[in-house]
């Protein structure tokens, strides 16, 4: 425990991870309600037919937040110092200070995941008041099995950026591509056309948690082939798989190398 909240003192002391907190809060509200006009105009035209996904694409697209966090977790340690401070890296004082690396990857994980829960109940409530706002009494009802879904989502994603930077331990890499694949395309839409695997791909099963429910909003392309559950669990088996490897590389590197 003392490691966890060593973990915990860390994150918040870093300078950017009030910008993950800033996009994983206000984003997914600012989507949602830039979402909720254009479908209020569908509803008063009376060719609505998505209502029931309105404000989930928010915190699809706020997943940017705890990939931020995930990242800065690791690249964090390897960042150099300055000279002033000895040219050493965080690193090598969190090996000293907790001797053993796999409890120094569980605490890190713990925080991460703490933070990443309490950040995706915020971006709910802001999210469904900006939906409210907006729709009024053509508000959609957030039901409470999506709501959880999308907490494990992002939770899982935090995790996701963390093994990944852990095997990098760069954090331009997986920062760039989890960015660009939760945003501008998802590389799980493009290998789709290929292969119907690609559903197994985490950021496509992961969102079968709580998103593509509507079969008249899904279409031909984000067709349903998993269930919420099933798409946790592959989610989670994608995590599980990158964190075991992401261990066993750190617990064999060379910290000074």
């Amino acid at each position: 425990m003392r490691a966890f909240n060593a973990e915990l003192s860390k994150l918040f002391s870093l300078p950017g991870i009030w910008l993950a907190f800033l996009i994983g809060a206000i984003a997914p509200a600012v989507i949602a309600a830039l979402d909720s006009i254009a479908e209020k105009e569908e509803i008063i035209a009376g060719v609505s037919t998505r209502l029931s996904e309105v404000g989930y694409i928010g915190l699809v697209l706020g997943v940017q937040g705890v990939i931020i966090l995930g990242v800065l977790a690791v690249s964090s340690e390897y960042l150099t110092e300055s000279s002033e401070s000895g040219g050493g890296q965080q690193i090598t004082t969190s090996l000293t200070v907790v001797s053993s690396r796999l409890h120094f990857l569980l605490a890190k994980a713990g925080a991460v995941t703490v933070i990443s829960i309490l950040l995706c109940i915020v971006a709910i409530m802001t999210t469904v008041s900006a939906t409210h706002l907006v729709l009024g009494e053509y508000a959609p009802a957030f039901e409470w099995q999506r709501l959880i879904g999308a907490i494990c989502y992002w939770t899982f994603t935090a995790l996701l950026a963390l093994g990944i930077t852990l095997l990098t331990k760069n954090g331009i890499i997986p920062l760039a591509v989890l960015m660009i694949n939760s945003s501008v395309v998802s590389f799980s839409v493009l290998l789709y056309r290929v292969t119907k695997l690609a559903v197994y791909l985490p950021d496509r099963a992961g969102a079968e948690m709580f998103m593509f429910t509507s079969d008249t909003f899904t279409g031909s392309l984000f067709v349903r082939y998993n269930t919420p559950f099933t798409g946790g669990l592959v989610m989670l088996a994608w995590v599980v798989v990158i964190f075991i490897a992401a261990a066993i590389v750190f617990h064999r590197r060379d910290v000074a190398a």
